[in-house]
This record gives structure tokens, C-alpha cells and sequence, in this order.
């Protein structure tokens, strides 16, 4: 939190290279983060998706695929590889998934988000290092691309995943 900011809106992913870049996206309900970052290659991904599957709109999905957790995390993931990340190496931590206007679970979107993320992830041989999902509060991440870590605040506190 020190370094220059790029903000990720909901919706859309970053891949970056850059150490003196930190990339932040704000307010993740029942949203899903996904903090993606090789220390060998240096290279970094932040995604803020909304949905948890592109089925339900492939038309949208193809606008914009970091709507969707699905096609959001496998376009991150293959801007990252084509920037030097290795699946061996990748560092993932997820954030949000809560359910902060969904008290009735009528839809849990923030769970089926989190659902589809472990998924996409497993499928793609990369396992979960940290996480902070679930409950009823909003979170925002940073992911400090000069050292890799990812920090998570929600009710005025911030800690490293």
C-alpha cells in the first residue's frame, strides 16, 4: 500500500510484471478475488469476478470473460503463462464469496462463486495457499507485486493471507 495503484473494477482482471505496481479491488461481497502470483517469473493477476458460471450467458461471457469466475480465471490464467508464470509456482489466494444482502441464501452466489473458483483451480493443478471467504462482510484485497503478498481488509483492519 505504499506504491502506485491500479484498480480492478468489478468484472475484470490485471496481469502485471511491474514491482513497483500494487493492484487493489475494493469492495468483494459475495464477489470472488482471485490473487494469483509467481515469485520465480514475478508475475501477478488480481480478478474480480461477479458470477460463478458462464453457462448461464455464454454471450456475455465471450464481452467479458472476467465477469465469470470460469472464464475469468482461465483468461487470467493464460495471460499469466504467457507472461512467464508457471503452474508450479503459482501462488493462489481467494477472497470474498460472502453473502452480505443474500441473509435468506435464496441464491448463494457467494458460495457457488467460491464452489467454481476451487474447481477451475484444482482443474488447473494449482492448490489454494490462503483465503478469507464466507460471512456477511465486504473485503478488499491488494496484491504487492514488489513482494508477492496479499493483504485483505474488511472492517477496518488489513492482515496478509
Amino acid at each position: 500500500m505504499g506504491m502506485p495503484e491500479k484498480v480492478i473494477g468489478i468484472s475484470e482482471y490485471v496481469v502485471t510484471t511491474d514491482p513497483e505496481m500494487t493492484l487493489v479491488t475494493y469492495s468483494l461481497g459475495s464477489c470472488v478475488g482471485l490473487s494469483l502470483y509467481d515469485p520465480v517469473a514475478r508475475v501477478g493477476g488480481l480478478l474480480h469476478a461477479m458470477m460463478p458460471a458462464s453457462k448461464t450467458n455464454p454471450d456475455k461471457a465471450a464481452e467479458r470473460p472476467a465477469m465469470y469466475v470460469d472464464t475469468g480465471a482461465l483468461a487470467m490464467l493464460t495471460e499469466m503463462f504467457a507472461a512467464g508464470a508457471t503452474r508450479a509456482n503459482l501462488v493462489a489466494n481467494v477472497v470474498g464469496a460472502a453473502s452480505p444482502l443474500d441473509q435468506g441464501q435464496l441464491f448463494r452466489i457467494g458460495e457457488r462463486n467460491y464452489a467454481v473458483t476451487r474447481r477451475v483451480l484444482w482443474k488447473n493443478g494449482i492448490l489454494i495457499s490462503a483465503e478469507d471467504v464466507g460471512g456477511v462482510v465486504s473485503r478488499t484485497v491488494y496484491l504487492e507485486m514488489a513482494s508477492g503478498k496479499t493483504l485483505v481488509k474488511a472492517q477496518g483492519s488489513v492482515r496478509e493471507l
